[in-house]
């Protein structure tokens, strides 16, 4: 019923919501993002792509630096491009907190210097709250420090609001892998990915 109803409602009687809670409990079931008291089916989130950088498996290879990662921007483009036109304002308005802002190199000493890492990923799913539109979450694969090398990466998944999932690593490598697994997993709600060693928010 949720799949055929064009906000995602059932009705409002006990035995329904007893279904819904029972949907919910097991995670077949998310509060939908797009519509106000609607749900949405991981059946059919699974069947949603997910946006990375488009070139995110060469950077995995070693074939490219990080530098020349498809734009996170870029990459917001073309999540906003695939939704439904109704949808789109809604998903532009939150640009600057879903890809953020540009990178900019910084001269120190004649030496340029390099904003951290920090490429964006779009996975179908939710957490506490809604995802955005779409039903989508957004994360991040970042270099915690200066220095690629030593001081770490860690990977991040966030609802719409506060909810968030987060796993650091020593290496680039652990979390390229820990990315690979995520994107493996969605649809997913944010509480599932403490199996994959994420901590809540």
């Amino acid at each position: 019923m949720i799949e055929q109803s064009p906000v995602g409602a059932v009705p409002r009687t006990p035995s329904y919501q007893d279904a819904l809670d029972r949907l919910r409990a097991s995670h077949q079931i998310y509060t939908d993002s797009d519509h106000v008291d609607g749900f949405v089916t991981v059946r059919s989130l699974a069947k949603r792509p997910c946006f990375q950088a488009n070139n995110f498996e060469a950077w995995m290879a070693g074939s490219i630096e990080a530098g020349a990662l498809e734009s996170n921007a870029a990459i917001f483009e073309r999540y906003v491009a695939s939704l439904p036109l109704a949808w789109r304002v809604k998903a532009e308005s939150m640009r600057l907190v879903v890809a953020g802002r540009p990178a900019h190199h910084r001269k120190h000493g004649g030496v340029i210097l390099h904003d951290p890492v920090h490429t964006l990923f779009l996975v179908p799913g939710a957490g506490p709250n809604p995802g955005i539109p779409g039903n989508y979450l957004h994360g991040s694969v970042l270099q915690l420090g200066a220095n690629p090398d030593t001081d770490g990466w860690s990977v991040h998944v966030h609802d719409r609001d506060d909810g968030a999932a987060m796993c650091d690593t020593r290496t680039l490598r652990e979390a390229q892998e820990k990315w690979a697994e995520v994107v493996a997993s969605s649809p997913f709600h944010l509480s599932e990915l403490a199996v994959l060693g994420f901590r809540a928010n």
